[in-house]
């Protein structure tokens, strides 16, 4: 048995042919959906990159109990687990969160891995001179940040040269080297097409775009500021970059017909989240409520065991999902801790795996859905408090945590998860200095419940008790399946 898996970060259901978008070109991912099941209800879990790929390990929610982070020694990888029971696992990557403090015990897990540098402000090649000259740009990152980027950027001549494109030319050469092999799983993941929306020419010029005089490719997390032209342009780069994506799809796909591996290899094609192009009036994701936009994914697979291609399925599927998915392909054991179900039935005939689900931020509001309704919890109180993060790994996204959030931790109690141990609890909120993650929640965090079946584009909040209740039941007894801290049921509001 073989499996695949193609991830990208920032995918957005809405911006895809088979999602029912008539404009964006992605001939790949509509020739994907005749090939596999395509799932019309699958949601995020934890948010945002890491919390994501925390739950495509461990199987079981991370935003209850800890922010972004790295694995922790108590949770079970699936990828280490294959790799245990005699399956290689190989990792092609170049999201560059992996290299980071923040996310540094992942890419161990896996039998081989590879990374291809340059996305973002990711590190990579110095200009201790400064002699890189970024262009005229209305893009907000200025400071040393965005310069990395555009240092890096100047390393991309051709279209060869793109993180992406190397990302996906590795894979390649895996597959070219291996197919006649049994028994790997193929983990090929690439940071596009998030935000910055660096695309070569000829994927702009698909959407025939007008250069706006100054770059505009990187928005920020908040709400829509600029001239709506700049908005238009900006959704247009996003379709480009989704068309490169979709290129580089079909490559995989030319190889999956090349070499017949349809007859005994898994594909999965997913992401950790969307984001918010306009919608709402905001740009990007964390800074809002998880609105549809970002929460529903798009998500599709191929079993060679059900042979199901060109069909829907309706189950509320998640992320915590597909590790089981993996193992139970693959005829290894699941650990207890993981909650994720193996969506093996669920790709023959739409058997659900679950009632509702759960999916938010660390500190956000927690939400739930049950496939019809989206139910979103906010903070009780103005402070947003109390809050902890429990982990023996204290590291944020680039570094560890400063030593004034660690001068009043006390230990917590074992969860269930954390085979007996006992973790660091660490108060948010109660430091000092620039990188103070503020108490306080905004007015857009608060309650709201919405009908997404009558009101997918969620303009229209309900005042319904009755499925107030009934989504407010499935939240805290999904809390409570996941042994969340006590006090996040205080913050909520909530009998625990």
């Amino acid at each position: 048995m073989k499996a695949i898996m193609v991830m990208y970060d920032s995918l957005n259901r809405h911006m895809l042919p088979p999602y029912g978008c008539d404009w964006v070109i992605a001939s790949n991912f509509q020739r994907l959906a005749r090939r596999s099941a395509t799932f019309d209800n699958c949601y995020v879990g934890s948010m945002p990159c890491m919390p994501a790929r925390r739950e495509l390990h461990t199987g079981r929610y991370n935003f209850l109990h800890r922010s972004w982070g790295p694995l922790e020694p108590f949770d079970d990888s699936m990828p280490r687990i294959l790799k245990t029971n005699d399956v290689h696992t190989h990792l092609i990557s170049d999201h560059y969160h992996y290299w980071e403090d923040g996310g540094c015990t992942y890419h161990p897990r896996y039998s081989t891995w590879e990374i291809s540098r340059g996305q973002e402000g990711d590190p990579w090649k110095a200009d201790v001179g400064r002699t890189t000259k970024a262009p005229n740009s209305l893009n907000p990152h200025k400071g040393k940040w965005g310069y990395q980027d555009w240092v890096n950027r100047s390393y991309a001549k051709d279209e060869a040269d793109y993180p992406q494109s190397k990302t996906f030319r590795m894979a390649e050469e895996f597959l070219h080297a291996n197919h006649q092999a049994d028994n790997w799983w193929l983990h090929v993941e690439t940071f596009d097409p998030h935000e910055p929306y660096q695309v070569p020419l000829k994927y702009q010029q698909m959407y025939q775009m007008k250069h706006p005089g100054e770059y505009f490719d990187w928005p920020t997390y908040t709400k829509i500021w600029e001239d709506p032209k700049l908005t238009d342009h900006l959704r247009l780069v996003n379709a480009a970059l989704i068309s490169m994506c979709d290129a580089n799809l079909g490559k995989i796909l030319d190889l999956m017909d090349q070499y017949d591996l349809w007859k005994d290899t898994m594909l999965i094609v997913n992401t950790d989240h969307g984001f918010l192009l306009g919608e709402h009036g905001w740009w990007g994701k964390m800074a809002m409520p998880h609105w549809q936009e970002i929460a529903h994914t798009p998500l599709f697979v191929w079993d060679p065991r059900s042979s199901v291609a060109g069909q829907r399925r309706n189950s509320l599927v998640q992320m915590i999902d597909l590790p089981a998915t993996l193992l139970e392909y693959f005829g290894v054991d699941r650990p207890g801790d993981m909650q994720g179900s193996p969506l093996r039935q669920t790709v023959a005939d739409d058997t659900p795996v679950r009632q509702a689900g759960l999916f938010g931020a660390f500190g956000q509001q927690v939400n739930v859905t049950d496939g019809r309704y989206v139910y979103m919890r906010g903070p009780a109180t103005e402070m947003n408090s109390p809050l902890f993060e429990y982990t023996h790994m204290p590291t944020h996204m680039r570094g560890a945590f400063r030593v004034e959030e660690l001068q009043d931790i006390s230990l917590a109690e074992p969860f269930s998860f954390t085979k007996g141990c006992r973790t660091m609890k660490i108060p948010v909120g109660n430091t000092k200095g620039p990188t103070k993650r503020p108490n306080r929640c905004p007015d857009h965090m608060r309650n709201l419940l919405y009908d997404v079946q009558n009101d997918p584009a969620q303009q229209h909040p309900l005042e319904d008790a009755k499925a107030e209740k009934t989504m407010i039941d499935h939240l805290v007894d999904l809390m409570h399946h996941n042994d969340a801290p006590p006090e996040q049921f205080e913050r909520l509001g909530l009998n625990s």
